[in-house]
C-alpha cells in the first residue's frame, strides 16, 4: 500500500469503471512486487488490476503543498464535525420530550438504528462521489448528471429499505425492553455515538413517562405503520436533502480545486445524524395525531412507491446499477457491532459522570479522521488501477501530481486532531458542562491520540484488505470502520476513567 499514494487530484472511477485488461507484462510486474497489497482489486465487482503501479518520487518541496491542503481542508471539517456531534446530542434531549416520542416507545428505539444506518449510507455516497470527482468522471456534464441522479435514486432505495427494517426491529424491541422507574432517570447527554445513544434512550426516554397505560405502551399494526411511515419518510427526506447537499459539495470541491476526500465524508457523518434526527422529530409530530387513521399508511405507501420508482430508475442507470447488490452486509454488520457495543459498555456508562459527553470526541472525531483516510486511500487505489490501463485522463494523472505517502497522511491527520480535541475540552470547560482536572485532561488527550492512531491504522488495513478481496472500499469500509471506532473509542475512555479513578482523580458534571 505504501506504493500507492493518495491524492486529491487523482481520479478513481466513480460508481462504475469499465473492466481493465492486464497488460502482457503483468505477471513479471507481480513477481517483482509480491508484497504489494494495494495493486489489485475491483470496483463494483468488475475491476481487477494485475500490474504494479509505481508512483513518482516526490520531493519535499512538492509534497508540502499537499500536506498544507490536507490541513486547511480537514481541520475545519473535523472541528465542525465535533461541534455538530455535541449539539446533535443536545437536540436529542429536546426531541425525546416531544409528544410523539413520549407516546410511542418505538419511535425512541428507532432513533439510534436509523441514525447509524443513514449516517453510513451518506458516508458511502460522499466517498463514491469523491472518487468519481477525483478521477474526472464528474467533469463531463452528461456523465455527472447520470451519476448524481443515479446516486440519489440509489440512496432513496437504500434508506427506505433499511428504515423499514429498523421499524420492524423497534417493534420487536418494544415488546421486550423492560421499564424501570425505581430510580429517577438521568437526562441524555450530548453524545450521539450509537452505543451511547442506545443505552441512554433505553434508560431515560422509556423510564421518563407517565404511568398511564395508554402512554408509551402502544403496539400492534397501527404502531408499526406509524413507526415505519415516520422512519421511511424521515430517511427519504434526509437522503434527498442531505444527498443533494453532498452532491453539490463534491461538485463545488472539484470546481474550486479542493479535494472532496478531505471534506465530504466527515461532513456527511455529522450532518447525516443531525438532518435525520430533526426530520424524525418533525415527521413524527405531524403524524402522531393521526395514528389511529389511515393517514400514516397512505404516507408510507407513497414513500414506498417513490422508492420503487427510484429502484426502477437505478436498474436503468448503467453507472449505479451494479451498486444495488453491494454494500448491504457492512451496513447490518455495523449495526450489530454497535448494538453489541451498547450492551458491553452499559455498566460503564452509568458509572462515570460525563462519560457520554466525552465519548463524542474519543469516538466520533477519530472515526471522522479515519473516514478521510479511507476515502483518500480508496481514491488512490482506483486511480492506480485506471493508470495501469491508461484510462486515467492526463490532466488528472498522479504522475503530474505527486502526493504524500499514506504514512505521511496518517501522521498529518493525527497532528490535526490533537488541537481539535483541546478545543473541544476547552468548550466543555468554558460552558461549565464538565469539571476537568488537569490529570484527567492529560490522560484523555493521551488516550485520544491512541484512538486516532487505532482509527487510522484500522482504516488503512481495512481498505487494503477489502481491495485485496475485490470489494470496493467506498462501499464496504466506512460502516465497519465507524462501528469499530465506536467500540474502541469508548473502551479506551473506560480505561481512562479507570486509571484516573485509581489515581484518585474524578470528573464531575457541573450543574
Amino acid at each position: 500500500m505504501d506504493d500507492v499514494q493518495d491524492a486529491p487530484k487523482r481520479h478513481q472511477n466513480g460508481p462504475h469503471i469499465p473492466h481493465l485488461v492486464p497488460n502482457e507484462d503483468s505477471d513479471d510486474s507481480d513477481d517483482e512486487h509480491p508484497n504489494d497489497d494495494g495493486n489489485r482489486g475491483l470496483l463494483t465487482g468488475s475491476l481487477r488490476s494485475e500490474r504494479h503501479f509505481e508512483p513518482p518520487k516526490a520531493s519535499a518541496a512538492r509534497i508540502w503543498p499537499q500536506i498544507k491542503s490536507i490541513v486547511i481542508e480537514s481541520a475545519p471539517t473535523l472541528l465542525m464535525t465535533t461541534i455538530s456531534l455535541l449539539f446533535t446530542g443536545k437536540l436529542l434531549d429536546k426531541v425525546s420530550h416531544w409528544r410523539a416520542m413520549q407516546e410511542v416507545d418505538q419511535l425512541i428505539m428507532i432513533i439510534p438504528v436509523v441514525l447509524n444506518l443513514n449516517g453510513n449510507l451518506e458516508m458511502n455516497l460522499s466517498a463514491r462521489l469523491g472518487t468519481a470527482a477525483n478521477v474526472g468522471e464528474l467533469d463531463d456534464p452528461a456523465v455527472r448528471r447520470m451519476i448524481i441522479i443515479g446516486s440519489l435514486a440509489l440512496l432513496q432505495v437504500q434508506t427506505v429499505s433499511v428504515s423499514f427494517l429498523a421499524a420492524c426491529v423497534a417493534l420487536v424491541l418494544g415488546r421486550f425492553v423492560p421499564r424501570s422507574s425505581a430510580h429517577p432517570p438521568t437526562p441524555p447527554s450530548s453524545s450521539n455515538t450509537t452505543a451511547t445513544v442506545v443505552r441512554e434512550l433505553m434508560t431515560y426516554a422509556l423510564d421518563f413517562r407517565e404511568t398511564s397505560p395508554e402512554i408509551g405502551r402502544r403496539s400492534g399494526i397501527p404502531t408499526l405503520i406509524m413507526v415505519a411511515s415516520t422512519a421511511m419518510t424521515a430517511a427519504a427526506l434526509s437522503g434527498l436533502l442531505l444527498g443533494s447537499f453532498m452532491c453539490t459539495l463534491v461538485v463545488l470541491c472539484r470546481k474550486y480545486d479542493r479535494d472532496p476526500d478531505n471534506i465530504a465524508p466527515a461532513i456527511a457523518s455529522c450532518l447525516g445524524d443531525l438532518f435525520t434526527l430533526v426530520l424524525l422529530g418533525f415527521v413524527s409530530t405531524l403524524l402522531i395525531p393521526f395514528i389511529r387513521t389511515p393517514i400514516p399508511f397512505v404516507v408510507g405507501v407513497l414513500v414506498v412507491c417513490c422508492a420503487i420508482s427510484c429502484f426502477i430508475y437505478t436498474l436503468k442507470n448503467e453507472k449505479v446499477r451494479p451498486l444495488l447488490k453491494e454494500g448491504w452486509s457492512p451496513l447490518f454488520g455495523a449495526m450489530a457491532i454497535s448494538s453489541g457495543t451498547g450492551i458491553v459498555l452499559d455498566m460503564f456508562v452509568s458509572r462515570y459522570a460525563g462519560f457520554a459527553v466525552l465519548a463524542v470526541v474519543i469516538s466520533g472525531l477519530p472515526g471522522a479522521a479515519g473516514s478521510i483516510l479511507v476515502s483518500r486511500l480508496s481514491t488512490s487505489l482506483h486511480a492506480a488501477a485506471l493508470s495501469l490501463n491508461n484510462a486515467l485522463p492526463s490532466y488528472s494523472s498522479s504522475l503530474k501530481h505527486p502526493e504524500p505517502s499514506p504514512l505521511l497522511t496518517m501522521i498529518t491527520l493525527l497532528v490535526i486532531t490533537i488541537p481539535v480535541e483541546m478545543i473541544f475540552l476547552s468548550i466543555l470547560n468554558a460552558l461549565d458542562w464538565l469539571n476537568l482536572p488537569i490529570l484527567f485532561v492529560a490522560f484523555s488527550i493521551l488516550f485520544f491520540c491512541v484512538a486516532v492512531f487505532a482509527s487510522l491504522v484500522i482504516a488503512r488495513l481495512l481498505t487494503n484488505f477489502l481491495w485485496s478481496r475485490n470489494k470496493d472500499p467506498d462501499m464496504y469500509a466506512l460502516p465497519i470502520h465507524s462501528a469499530l471506532m465506536d467500540l474502541i473509542g469508548q473502551l479506551l475512555l473506560v480505561l481512562c476513567f479507570e486509571i484516573i479513578s485509581k489515581m484518585g482523580g474524578q470528573v464531575k458534571m457541573r450543574t
